[in-house]
């Protein structure tokens, strides 16, 4: 049979079926049993993933803001384009969503490619004064903001001379955001704790650390005032008098709670915090030495811990290297040999892409084992693992990971190490409560602090993970009753295997 004829009969017949696969599921919402399809670019749920992640990408790249009309209307084809699928429509109207989606982003690329040559830097202003905090300084950042993104607007419409006219007045604005934002903000705070702990009597109960405290504010106070633009050393300051101050509430803490024991009560619970440590450790039981003694008895096993710890990483990247040289080999030989071999290949595929269905379907039910019903939620979102962190909780209007949060990540951290090879997104929401730059700033932040928790932990590459704010735009609930806004505040880590079968061509 002519080779040529039988690829004309056989891709239509692949692409009909597929589409029929398809929308055989499209109409039921997604859940924990919804099966992924593991196809290639040609699928319409593929090609809504892949242009998923690219608006993800770019959304970390700043596109949103260096170049807002096009990036805003990337989105809203996505967004038709994820729609249609779901309900099962038209794959013709799929493709025509997702292609007009692709054009707009590449537009927003060139976008903020000039944006970026342009408004230098205001763009490093910028980013400097939300690092201080500035996204909390209400109106007034909201109007810098609005400010910044007429001149990126003004660029799209080709009006670079008006961008470049106006930057230094912008870069202003924000320079004194963040001056105020670091006072207001971290020199306020430090103040209030300072005299909070003053009013509860840290003169008498702890002297010293209050003489500390108060002095590294008064030399934050005073850099500021006299070094209005060295923002680093600033930062650095500010940052050293909170945490001062904060030390200090914990100091008088400790402190009441020791000041009506004996003191072999006193050496008691010492002993006691020691040995919980060295529990943990499996370490040797030293309660028949001195303290000093003690510590350094957990010291040492942590060191050999971390050795040991740092030998497994040394390993697994010396099997990493060996395995990608032995694939390298294997793809030179298949290449040499793919000529007169179409048919092989395309069984080889097939079989490989059923295997890796196989495997995502049984990785995902060994992940979902990992997590309480309280704790997360873990769901297929077509070939990849999504999991809906219900437990991770952070103070209001911050992003500090409270240490009742780490026995959920370990198990994040073991979901992320089931899937070799994998990249990881982190997505940071919160509800509508607040202005939109405050919420996507806080919700960055927030996916940030998980990210560098697992990074901290060496959990994967830096290059295989990325952390991405979207704000409140993507709510799961209405944002009228509380239910809703508690439900749309969360952070979705999503899981993409490397390891995805193609459709055999």
């Amino acid at each position: 049979m002519n080779t040529n004829k039988s690829k004309r009969i056989f891709l239509p017949m692949l692409l009909v079926l597929s589409f029929f696969l398809i929308s055989a599921c499209a109409g039921t919402p997604r859940s924990q049993d919804a099966v992924p399809v593991m196809v290639s670019a040609e699928n319409p749920v593929e090609m809504v993933n892949q242009l998923g992640g690219k608006l993800t990408d770019a959304r970390q790249h700043q596109l949103n803001v260096l170049s807002p009309t096009w990036y805003s209307r990337a989105e809203n084809s996505y967004l038709k384009a994820k729609n249609d699928l779901e309900k099962g429509k038209e794959l013709s109207e799929i493709r025509e969503y997702v292609k007009e989606a692709e054009i707009q982003l590449q537009k927003a690329k060139e976008m903020a490619k000039i944006s970026r040559a342009t408004l230098g830097e205001l763009i490093e202003g910028r980013k400097k004064a939300r690092a201080a905090g500035a996204t909390d300084l209400g109106n007034d950042y909201v109007d810098a903001e609005e400010k910044f993104l007429s001149l990126t607007e003004a660029i799209e419409k080709d009006n670079l001379r008006y961008a470049q006219k106006n930057q230094t007045k912008v870069v202003q604005v924000f320079r004194q955001l963040e001056i105020r934002a670091i006072k207001e903000k971290t020199i306020g705070e430090v103040r209030t704790l300072i005299g909070r702990a003053e009013r509860a009597g840290a003169k008498k109960i702890t002297p010293e650390s209050l003489i500390l405290a108060q002095k590294k504010l008064n030399e934050a106070d005073e850099f500021i005032t006299q070094n209005p633009y060295d923002k680093d050393t600033m930062k650095k300051k500010a940052d050293e008098a909170l945490f001062m101050a904060k030390r200090l509430h914990s100091l008088m803490d400790q402190s009441r709670k020791i000041k009506p024991m004996e003191p072999e009560q006193i050496a008691l619970w010492m002993e006691e915090t020691l040995h919980k440590t060295t529990r943990k450790l499996s370490a040797p039981d030293m309660r028949d030495q001195n303290f000093e003694v003690q510590v350094e008895n957990i010291i040492g096993s942590i060191g050999a811990l971390q050795s040991d710890h740092d030998f497994m990483i040394a390993k697994v990247k010396s099997q990493q290297v060996q395995m990608e040289a032995l694939n390298k080999r294997i793809d030179l030989a298949q290449k040499q040999t793919r000529r007169g071999q179409m048919e092989k290949d395309r069984l080889a595929a097939e079989k490989e892409r059923l295997a890796a269905e196989k495997q995502f379907n049984e990785l995902y039910t060994k992940v979902q084992k990992f997590f309480d019903s309280d704790e997360a939620e873990v769901y297929k979102q077509e070939n990849q693992l999504v999991i809906r962190l219900k437990a991770v909780k952070f103070p209001v209007g911050q992003s500090i990971l409270m240490p009742g949060t780490y026995m959920l990540l370990s198990k994040v951290q073991r979901a992320i190490r089931t899937f070799d090879e994998s990249q990881v997104v982190i997505e940071g929401h919160t509800d509508s409560t607040g202005s939109d730059e405050v919420n996507e700033h806080l919700s960055q932040q927030r996916a940030e602090a998980v990210m560098e928790y697992l990074l901290a932990n060496k959990t994967l590459p830096k290059e295989r993970i990325m952390a991405v704010g979207y704000g409140s735009v993507r709510p799961l609930a209405s944002n009228a009753t509380p239910e809703g806004r508690a439900i749309n505040r969360r952070i979705d880590v999503i899981i993409k295997p490397k390891v995805q079968a193609q459709s055999p061509s």
